[in-house]
């Protein structure tokens, strides 16, 4: 399995917007990164694990930025992590990245892809 720790750092906030808080990841200069795309992780913030979606790669239906980013959002938190380390344990690949017409479709998608994410860590992880 998969893991990346680093330091949460403030992104543009357009998922707050929808309701769909993200926590960007600072992550060290050179870190290998996994395959672009979305995944389920579980997400260790001071100690405890949240279930969540992270997106790695770029972001097309938001913005045109050619840089990666590591955005993970955990459903049913509403925390500061502005500068907290966490630690994001990549279990399954849901899907790759595409463009979707509006913030709200992308988030008709990632709530789709947070209730796939539920249903594996109920079966798989204790």
């Amino acid at each position: 399995m998969y893991t990346l720790t680093g330091t949460v750092i403030h992104g543009k906030g357009n998922g707050r917007k929808v309701g769909m808080p993200t926590a960007n990841l600072y992550y060290a200069e050179g870190a290998k990164l996994p395959e672009r795309g979305v995944y389920g992780v579980r997400a260790r913030i001071d100690g405890k694990w949240y279930p969540g979606v992270t997106n790695v790669g770029t972001r097309p239906s938001v913005d045109d930025d050619p840089r990666m980013t590591v955005e993970t959002f955990l459903p049913g938190e509403d925390m500061d992590l502005y500068g907290r380390e966490m630690t994001i344990e990549f279990h399954i690949f849901l899907r790759g990245i595409r463009k979707f017409p509006s913030l709200e479709a992308v988030k008709e998608q990632v709530d789709q892809d947070i209730r796939r994410t539920l249903a594996y860590f109920e079966e798989k992880v204790p």
